[in-house]
């Protein structure tokens, strides 16, 4: 049976199955079966045939249509799709084009509105840009015709199902053991870390792996915009994660707003997932009086992370250089810069201590610095 007897089959099966009411797993699987057994009865079909059916089918009807074996997939950690052109995936750092895609722009859209649909997003015409998260905590992010030009456009990156630890990241060659020890000894001494670095560099992994050193008395509250963070060693854990306004009347939570509403509510450590715009300003405020938090933030360098800072917190309000750079001099005690090279491979690229504020400057310290292959 060649690639269109299959899709035309499957639409038949499907077509046959009555979607009209609520069932859970095992009986679609049985109506799936049912439909495949009568079906045989009219033409052969090899046992593998059959699997491979029963698998499409219920994916198309409980789940994710054919990029559930793509999800499933542990060596697979960004999945990227053009609309009807094509689907790419990233394998050990690489991009790699794929044979299958979808059918129709109609099929995709209704993988991404279940997506949305089960994180409570909203996306369609009126808000074609959407984040959200699958049930395994992989990112998602939305992007919808017409705003996108050749169709739904969907990337969903993956997170692997346990945490990678430090003792990995030391095994891959991310750092060295004092580096390591360093950075251990800071977080449990209750340092202020902000995490940079450039589009697929680790920072969350990374973040999530320091945030295995906080100790386990402390409460812990993370503020992220798509829930990420896969903290286990905290017993006292409060997850907050922001809300988009939509059509029913749902007001609009935003980073600014959690992070406001933490400090009411006894943290002992204050985790932002990312600061990307006017929440610098309380983020910067936070670790200013007295709280302890870590975070990260797009940059291109350690010394970058300041001009970064510097244009988010002015997006929110007008206050001159010079307050800025002293409440970032005097709000972090380490600034930890990652990087992708080359092979795919991630690593610490630098960790700077502030110094203070002089002649007009952040003066930085670099403690450690990698020397190696070109950054991409």
């Amino acid at each position: 049976m060649n690639k269109e007897e299959r899709i035309k089959l499957q639409e038949l099966i499907t077509g046959r199955i009555d979607l009209s009411r609520r069932m859970d797993e095992d009986e679609v699987r049985e109506r799936i079966d049912e439909q495949i057994k009568q079906e045989s009865k009219n033409r052969h079909l090899e046992i593998s045939e059959r699997e491979r059916l029963r698998k499409d089918i219920f994916h198309s009807i409980r789940q994710l249509g054919i990029l559930q074996e793509l999800i499933e997939n542990p060596e697979i950690t960004e999945i990227m799709v053009n609309g009807t052109n094509g689907i790419f995936v990233e394998k050990e750092g690489k991009l790699h084009k794929l044979a299958v895609r979808f059918d129709s722009a109609e099929k995709l859209r209704h993988v991404i509105w279940q997506i949305t649909a089960d994180c409570n997003r909203v996306v369609n015409e009126a808000s074609p840009i959407v984040d959200a998260r699958l049930p395994d905590g992989a990112r998602v992010n939305v992007v919808l015709d017409p705003v996108a030009i050749n169709g739904p456009i969907l990337t969903i990156r993956r997170f692997p199902a346990k945490p990678i630890t430090m003792e990995q990241l030391l095994h891959m060659g991310a750092l060295t053991e004092e580096c390591r020890n360093m950075l251990k000894k800071s977080v449990e001494d209750g340092c202020n870390i902000l995490v940079s670095g450039g589009t697929g560099s680790g920072k969350t992994t990374f973040l999530n792996v320091l945030a295995g050193f906080i100790p386990e008395a402390e409460r812990v509250i993370t503020i992220e915009d798509s829930a990420e963070l896969q903290i286990r060693n905290i017993p006292n854990l409060v997850k907050l994660e922001t809300r988009n306004a939509n059509v029913e009347g749902c007001t609009e939570i935003t980073i600014r707003d959690l992070i406001k509403a933490s400090l009411r509510m006894r943290p002992d450590r204050i985790i932002v997932g990312e600061v990307r715009g006017k929440e610098t300003i309380d983020m910067l405020q936070s670790v200013n009086v007295g709280h302890s938090a870590m975070t990260t933030v797009h940059a291109n360098s350690v010394r970058d992370v300041v001009s970064r800072l510097e244009t988010m917190v002015l997006m929110g309000m007008e206050m001159p250089i010079s307050a800025i750079r002293r409440q970032i001099a005097s709000g972090f005690h380490l600034l930890v810069h990652l990087g992708r090279l080359r092979d795919g491979s991630r690593r610490v690229l630098e960790i700077a201590r502030p110094l203070g504020f002089r002649e007009g400057e952040v003066e930085m310290e670099t403690i450690y610095r990698f020397e190696g292959a070109y950054v991409t």
